[in-house]
C-alpha cells in the first residue's frame, strides 16, 4: 500500500482535508508547515510550487486543493464508500455540490468578505451570479437532508460542511436553520471531532 503523507497548517483549509483523512481511516503521516518559513522552503515548493496547503502525497502522486483531495481520496479508496460509485444516480449530486462549494460558494463568500461588488447588470459574468442566489441554491439542496446525497454521507459533505462551518463561524455566511443543523450534524461525526482536536492541539504547541 502506498504511503499517504499529509501537508497542512492548523489555521488553513488543511482542516478540510484533515477531516477527510480521518474519515478515510487509513494510516497517514502529517507534515505540519508554518506560513512564510517551511511552507515556502525549497523542500515543500518541490512538492507544491504554490507554497500553500493542503497537499497530499499518495506514493509518488501529489494532489493539491481541498476539494480535489476529497474527491481523489474517495475514489482511491472505494471500499471506504465515501463517494457514490460510477453509475450510481447519487454521483450527480455528489459532483454537483462538491464543486459548487469549491466554485460559486467560495467565490461568493470571498467577494462578500473582501467587500467586492459585482457591477449592476454584470452578474452573468461571475460564476456565482450573486451571493443571495448562491446561498438559496445550497439551502434548497440541503433541505431534504440529512446529507448532500440524501441518506448517504460522502466526501462532498466534508467539503460543503467545512465551507459552511467556517462561513457561519466568521459571519460570511448567513445563519439559516438548514445550514446550522447540517453543520452541527456533520461536526459531531467522530472523524471531524478527531481532526479538530488534532488541529487545536497543534495550535497550542506549534513547534515540530
Amino acid at each position: 500500500m502506498s504511503e499517504l503523507v499529509f501537508y497542512t497548517n492548523p489555521q488553513s483549509r488543511g482542516r478540510i482535508a484533515h477531516w477527510m483523512m480521518e474519515e478515510l481511516g487509513e494510516p497517514y503521516s502529517t507534515v505540519w508547515l508554518d506560513y512564510g518559513t517551511t511552507m515556502k522552503a525549497p523542500e515543500y515548493l518541490a512538492v507544491n510550487p504554490m507554497g500553500k496547503v493542503p497537499t497530499v502525497k499518495h506514493g509518488a502522486l501529489v494532489v493539491t486543493e481541498a476539494a480535489a483531495i476529497c474527491a481523489y481520496l474517495a475514489d482511491a479508496f472505494p471500499e471506504k464508500q465515501l463517494a457514490p460509485p460510477p453509475g450510481d444516480p447519487d454521483r450527480a449530486a455528489y459532483y454537483r455540490w462538491l464543486f459548487f462549494a469549491a466554485g460559486p460558494l467560495e467565490q461568493a463568500v470571498t467577494a462578500k468578505s473582501m467587500g467586492w461588488q459585482v457591477p449592476e447588470g454584470r452578474s452573468a459574468m461571475v460564476g456565482f451570479g450573486s451571493y443571495t442566489d448562491t446561498l438559496h441554491a445550497l439551502e434548497t439542496a440541503l433541505t431534504p437532508g440529512p446529507f448532500i446525497c440524501g441518506e448517504r454521507f460522502t466526501a462532498a459533505d466534508v467539503y460543503v460542511g467545512s465551507s459552511l462551518g467556517w462561513g457561519l463561524m466568521f459571519g460570511t455566511i448567513e445563519k439559516r436553520p438548514v445550514f446550522e443543523a447540517y453543520v452541527t450534524r456533520l461536526l459531531s461525526r467522530p472523524a471531524a471531532v478527531v481532526a479538530n482536536r488534532l488541529n487545536e492541539a497543534r495550535m497550542q504547541s506549534p513547534v515540530t
